[in-house]
C-alpha cells in the first residue's frame, strides 16, 4: 500500500533541495500543494511516463508555473525522463529544469507556465479541444477521446485578468472535463493577500457556472482523492476544487509565510524541515519505496495499451475517421493541401478582385476552412469586422446537457447504418469581448493537438493579446492572429482604434511570422504560409479599407516575404533603376502610383512589395541583394512606426511616429502625407542627397 505522507514528502523535499541548489526559486507552493499531487498523480491521472504525447492522455497544467519543483519532482518520480541529475540542475544553463515549466524542453510539460492566469487560459482550450475532438470522432461504444483536462492554480492566477476571461469561458462552454485545484495558501509575495483580494471565488466561479467542490483540507489526501472523484461525475460544467492548504508545510518558520514564497529556505532551516517532515534521508536521496510507490510506468503501458485497441478497433470500423483523426493529432495537413493552396492564390490572381484584405482573408478562408477540418476560427466579438467566419464553418454551441451542437451535413461513414457527423464539423467560436482569453485559449487548442486555431480582432487590440502572442512564439504552436482594421485607414474610429505601433512592436516577437498583405493574392499566399508554419505563429494584418489588386508577373516569390512587383520598364522607362521603394499592405499601391509619377519625369524606380519583414529577413543574402540591390536609396512607405524599417539602410521612411486622428480615411491620408505625390517628393530629395 502506497504511503501518500511519505510521498508528498519525497516532493517537498525534493523542491527544499533544488532550490537550495540553484540559490533560486519557490519552495514554498510545493510543499504546500505535494498532497494535492498525491491525490490527483498518484490516483486519478491517466498518462505513460514512456510516452508522454500519447493522443488520450490526461493533460495536466501547473497554471502558477512559479511552483515548477512541484512538476518536476512528479515527473521524475512518476518515471519519466527527468533524470535526478536534471533535478540538480534545476534552473541552470540547458538543463531541462527551468525556473518556469517550459513545453518541448521538459517531457511531460504540457505548456509553458508563468505569466500567472495562462496556464488555466490554456487548460480551457486543452478541454476545449478534447470536447470538440470527442464529439467529432466518437461513435456509439467507440471511445477514440475520452480524458480531462487538470489545472493547479492559484491566488495569482485568480487575481490576474485573463482568469476571468478564460473560466467564463469554460463555464459558457460547459467543459465538464475540466478540474482545476486551487491552491488556496492565503499569501503572496507581499504577504497575506487578504488585504487585497477580497473575492469571494467560490460564488465566484459558481457564477461561471462551475461546480464548486470545498474548501477541502488540501493536505488530507484522502479528501482530494475524493473531491476529484466527484468532480469527475459532473456531466455539464467545469469544476473548481478549492484546497485549503499552508504555503511551506513543514517549514517550522517558514510554512504559512511570504518567506517561504520565492527564495531558498537555507540550509538550518531545511535540516528542521527534515525533522519536522520525518525525512531522514539526505539532499536529493529518494527511498527506493517510495520511488515503487511513485512509479507510473506499468500502469502507463496498461492505460495507453487498451486505448491502442481501441484505436484499432475503431479504424477497424471507421478506417477515414482514424486516418484523419491520426493525421491531425500529428500535426500534418493533408497530402493535398499544397494544392489546394497553389489553387487559391492563382484563382485570386485571376480574379484581381478589388477588396479590403480583411475580405481577402475570408475568401482564402474559405477554401481553407473547406479543405482543413482541423481550422478552428473565432473572433473577439467583431466577426462581422474580421470577416472570420466562412460558408464550411459554424458558431460553436452548446446544448443544455452539455453536448455540442454539431453542424447538420451529410452522413459520414458508419458501422451500423446510423446517420453520423460528416469527417470535420468546423467550427467558428464567439469568445465575446476577450482578447487576450482567446489568444491563449488558441494556444490550448494548439497544444493539444488535433486542430490549427485562428482568431480575429482589431490590430490596436493585439495589445490585450500580447503576452499570449508572446508565449505562443516561445513554445512554437501553430497560431493564427487575424488582426483588421490595420491603420488610419480605419478612419473616423480615431487614435483610440488606429494602430501606429503595434506592426513594429509585434515584428518584434522572436518566433513570429507578421504579414502585411497588399492584395488577394499576396493574402492567400500568407495563410497558406501561416498553415504551413508547424512550429511559427502568425499575425495577419489586414486593412479595413478596399485594396486595389496589384499587377504582377507571377506568385513565386510572395512566400519569401518581400519581391520585386514593379520595374522601371514596367512604366514604359528602359532605364535601370535608381531607387527602390518598399512598402506593405495598403501602402503597396501607393508606391506604384508614386513610380509613375516619377516616370513621368524620367526618374527609375524599382517597387519592392514587402507582405512580412520576418520572413523575407530569412532569405538567402543572395536573395536579399537580388530585391534590394546594393548602391540604390532605399524609401520605405508605411502607415506606422518606422523605427523598424531603419535596418533596411533606407535613405528615407514615409510613416508616423506620433497618434492618428479622427477623420475620414481620405482626409487622414492627406494630412499624414500618404500621398502619390509626397512619396514621389521623398524620393526626389533622397536622391538629391
Amino acid at each position: 500500500m502506497a504511503n501518500a505522507s511519505l510521498m508528498a514528502n519525497a516532493i517537498r523535499a525534493l523542491a527544499m533541495d533544488a532550490v537550495q541548489q540553484a540559490n533560486s526559486g519557490h519552495p514554498g507552493a510545493p510543499m504546500g500543494m505535494a498532497d494535492m499531487a498525491v491525490a490527483l498523480w498518484g490516483r486519478h491521472l491517466k498518462h505513460n511516463p514512456v510516452n508522454p504525447k500519447w493522443a488520450d492522455r490526461d493533460r495536466f497544467v501547473l497554471s502558477n508555473g512559479h511552483a515548477s519543483m512541484l512538476l518536476y519532482a512528479l515527473l521524475h518520480l512518476t518515471g519519466y525522463d527527468l533524470p535526478m541529475e536534471e533535478l540538480k540542475n534545476f534552473r541552470q544553463l540547458h538543463s531541462k529544469t527551468a525556473g518556469h515549466p517550459e513545453h518541448g524542453i521538459t517531457p511531460g510539460v504540457e505548456t509553458t507556465t508563468g505569466p500567472l492566469g495562462q496556464g488555466i487560459a490554456n487548460a480551457v482550450g486543452m478541454a476545449l479541444a478534447e470536447k470538440l475532438l470527442a464529439a467529432e470522432f466518437n461513435r456509439g461504444s467507440h471511445k477514440l477521446v475520452d480524458h480531462h483536462t487538470y489545472a493547479f492554480l492559484g491566488d495569482g492566477c485568480l487575481m490576474e485578468g485573463i482568469s476571468h476571461e478564460a473560466c467564463a469561458l469554460a463555464g459558457a462552454w460547459k467543459l465538464n472535463k475540466l478540474i482545476a485545484l486551487y491552491d488556496d495558501n492565503g499569501i503572496s509575495i507581499d504577504g497575506q493577500v487578504a488585504p487585497w483580494f477580497v473575492d469571494n471565488t467560490a460564488e465566484r466561479f459558481r457564477a461561471y457556472q462551475w461546480n464548486v467542490i470545498g474548501p477541502v483540507d488540501g493536505h488530507n489526501v484522502k479528501a482530494v482523492d475524493a473531491a476529484i472523484a466527484e468532480a469527475k461525475k459532473n456531466a455539464d460544467r467545469p469544476t473548481l476544487i478549492i484546497c485549503k492548504t499552508s504555503i511551506g508545510k513543514g517549514s517550522p518558520n517558514r510554512q504559512d509565510t511570504a518567506k517561504a514564497h520565492g527564495e531558498p529556505l537555507g540550509a538550518a532551516e531545511i535540516t528542521l524541515a527534515r525533522e519536522a517532515l520525518g525525512w531522514p534521508h539526505g539532499p536529493f536521496e529518494i527511498p527506493a519505496s517510495v520511488y515503487a510507490d511513485w512509479d507510473a510506468k506499468a500502469a502507463g503501458a496498461k492505460q495507453e495499451a487498451a486505448w491502442e485497441k481501441r484505436m484499432a478497433a475503431y479504424a477497424k470500423a471507421y478506417p477515414r475517421l482514424a486516418a484523419d483523426f491520426q493525421r491531425r493529432m500529428a500535426g500534418d495537413l493533408p497530402k493535398d493541401f499544397a494544392q489546394v493552396a497553389v489553387n487559391a492564390a492563382i484563382e485570386a490572381h485571376k480574379k484581381a478582385e478589388t477588396v479590403a484584405s480583411r475580405k481577402a482573408s475570408q475568401i482564402a478562408l474559405e477554401a481553407f476552412t473547406a479543405a482543413l477540418p482541423e481550422l478552428i476560427g473565432g473572433s473577439a466579438d467583431l466577426t462581422g469586422s474580421n470577416l472570420t467566419n466562412t460558408a464550411a464553418t459554424t458558431p460553436l454551441r452548446l446544448a443544455a446537457d452539455g453536448g455540442v451542437v454539431l453542424p447538420e451535413s451529410p452522413a459520414a461513414e458508419t458501422a451500423d447504418g446510423a446517420a453520423q457527423p460528416a469527417i470535420g464539423a468546423r467550427f467558428h467560436i464567439n469568445y465575446g469581448v476577450r482578447e487576450f482569453g482567446m489568444a491563449a485559449v488558441m494556444n490550448g487548442l494548439a497544444l493539444h493537438g488535433g486542430y490549427v486555431p485562428y482568431g480575429g480582432t482589431f490590430l490596436t487590440f493585439s495589445d490585450y493579446s500580447r503576452n499570449a502572442i508572446r508565449m505562443a512564439a516561445l513554445m512554437k504552436q501553430r497560431v493564427v492572429h487575424v488582426f483588421t482594421h490595420d491603420s488610419i485607414g480605419l478612419g473616423e474610429d480615431g487614435p483610440t482604434h488606429q494602430s501606429i505601433e503595434h506592426a513594429a512592436s509585434l515584428r518584434l516577437i522572436p518566433g513570429l511570422d507578421v504579414w502585411r498583405p497588399a492584395d488577394t493574392a499576396e493574402t492567400t499566399i500568407a495563410w497558406a504560409v501561416a498553415l504551413e508554419n508547424r512550429e511559427r505563429p502568425t499575425a495577419l494584418l489586414l486593412s479595413r479599407q478596399g485594396l486595389p489588386y496589384l499587377p504582377k508577373r507571377d506568385l513565386g516569390d510572395i512566400s519569401r516575404g518581400a519581391y520585386v512587383l514593379s520595374e522601371p520598364s514596367d512604366v514604359g522607362l528602359k532605364k535601370k533603376a535608381q531607387a527602390v521603394l518598399m512598402a506593405s499592405g495598403s501602402e503597396v499601391h501607393l508606391a506604384l502610383k508614386a513610380q509613375a509619377l516619377l516616370a513621368a519625369q524620367k526618374i527609375a524606380v524599382r517597387v519592392v512589395s514587402v507582405p512580412s519583414t520576418n520572413a523575407f529577413d530569412r532569405q538567402t543574402l543572395a536573395y536579399k541583394q537580388s530585391v534590394l540591390p546594393k548602391g540604390l536609396p532605399r524609401i520605405a512607405v508605411e502607415m506606422g512606426a518606422t523605427d523598424g524599417w531603419w535596418k533596411y539602410g533606407c535613405a528615407a521612411v514615409v510613416g508616423i511616429d506620433r497618434y492618428g486622428e479622427s477623420a475620414p480615411a481620405p482626409k487622414l491620408f492627406e494630412f499624414f502625407g500618404f500621398t502619390p505625390e509626397n512619396v514621389a517628393n521623398t524620393v526626389r530629395a533622397a536622391l538629391r542627397r
